[in-house]
């Protein structure tokens, strides 16, 4: 039996446990909302505005819940605060699309689906773990809906030329392809990268990628303690996970160190995925959605995507986003908000709209039905984890500083970590 066969029928087992569960917990849910319809209901959230609302017109030839719904695109660097600002007035939509790294800063706003009516277990049992940061304190933040992993894009073309038959599946094996692959001039001007990896202003997803390689390492930035409170968790004083952070901090920013073998970037070089769509960088973390505009950006370039790699004996896991339907507090059709978004975290909305929207569900059952072209997003997104973070715009600057004050030398890599740590707790104890 190969490898991919083997993953199959594990995963298949393991989800078929959750079928049953989450069309429970869509059956209760919205047979507690009764037969009426759910009238107009406004959606804001970033994706393409086309594409929801020809999905949405298809769902509603299925369900007439959806003649009225509406669909309104906002830009994803600013629509959280749009939505704040709205709901302050007292207005803005009855639901909104939200990621789960915004979900802890953005409880306040919302109105959570009581636990009495979903279950922790449950929604655990229905949706992937990269979900669980809409766990909020008195009930569930959002339904998810879509996600959006990382994976790994390749140039096969740069990868055959270092004499590499495929990407590197494992983390050290980045320090060989980087000593192949990369090239420069004798002054030391780099005119070919192996990977865009090291810096932070020039990497797409720089938070994301050094979040997932501490995990990866068994390390955690957040965690709850026994009275259910937010703590940092980035350095602990003891336990196996203590040397996490360092060793995932050392380890991305040694490509950025001219000192060393395996140099292969730095931040005067350009954007990260404008290099890779170029030609002039072998492999770029992004997210699965970007495949389409990579191509986009350069139709002659042969590449492909592969799953993230992992660290040697250690479990196997992912980054990426999620994103989930919430009901803001101040909706104006909070129960037809309710009814659209638990029909739109179900398995028959999920069919339809993930490969139209080019991502794929959140839901286990739907992810476990593996092949086709979405089976590496889709293991990916099985893959993935996520750590709940306080603040992401906090954060971004928080692990920003945290990795140019390594590359540039002007902290130790331990007070670099510090440093952050502190920023972190100081972050907690605001939000408080």
């Amino acid at each position: 039996m190969n490898k991919m066969s083997a993953f199959q029928i594990i995963t298949l087992a393991v989800f078929a446990a959750f079928a049953v569960a989450s069309v429970l917990i869509f059956a209760f849910v919205l047979s507690s909302s009764g037969d009426n319809s759910a009238g107009p209901v406004t959606i804001w959230g970033p994706f393409d505005e086309s594409v929801m609302g020809e999905a949405i017109q298809q769902y509603a030839e299925k369900d007439a819940n959806f003649e009225q719904v509406t669909y309104v695109r906002k830009d994803e660097d600013t629509y959280m605060q749009e939505i704040i600002g709205a709901l302050a007035k007292g207005t803005g939509p009855d639901l909104f699309l939200l990621r789960q790294d915004h979900a802890y800063a953005a409880a306040s706003i919302i109105q959570p689906e009581p636990y009495e009516s979903l279950a922790r277990t449950k929604f655990e049992g229905a949706f992937i773990d990269g979900a669980r940061p809409f766990l909020g304190a008195s009930g569930v933040l959002g339904i998810p809906f879509m996600a959006d992993p990382l994976v790994l894009y390749w140039n096969r073309d740069l990868l055959a030329a270092a004499g590499s038959a495929r990407p590197p599946v494992f983390w050290d094996e980045l320090y060989d392809l980087a000593r192949e692959m990369t090239e420069r001039t004798e002054t030391g001007t780099i005119t070919r990268s192996a990977i865009a990896f090291g810096e932070y202003g020039n990497i797409a997803h720089a938070k994301m990628i050094l979040g997932m390689l501490i995990m990866q390492a068994g390390g955690a930035i957040t965690a709850y303690d026994r009275d259910g409170r937010l703590m940092v968790a980035l350095s602990p004083a003891s336990g196996e996970s203590r040397q996490a952070a360092s060793s995932a901090l050392r380890f991305y920013t040694e490509f950025a160190d001219p000192s060393k073998d395996w140099y292969t970037w730095n931040r005067s070089m350009p954007a990260s995925r404008d290099a890779f769509a170029a030609g002039d960088v072998g492999l770029y973390f992004g997210l699965a959605s970007e495949e389409a505009l990579i191509r986009q950006m350069n139709p002659n370039l042969n590449f492909s995507a592969t799953s993230t790699p992992q660290v040697r004996n250690m479990n196997a896991l992912g980054a990426g986003y999620v994103y989930a339907l919430a009901v803001p507090r101040t909706s104006a059709n909070p129960a037809g908000a309710r009814q659209i978004a638990f029909l739109l975290g179900g398995r028959e909305a999920a069919d339809l709209f993930a490969p139209l929207l080019r991502l794929v569900s959140a839901r286990r059952d739907a992810l476990a039905e593996l092949g086709g072209e979405n089976e590496l997003v889709k293991r990916q997104a099985i893959l993935m984890r996520s750590w709940v973070d306080p603040d992401p715009v906090a954060t971004e600057v928080i692990f920003r500083d945290m990795i140019q004050n390594t590359t540039s030398g002007a902290t130790l890599l331990s007070d670099a970590i510090q440093r952050a740590e502190q920023q972190l707790q100081s972050l907690l104890n605001t939000n408080i």
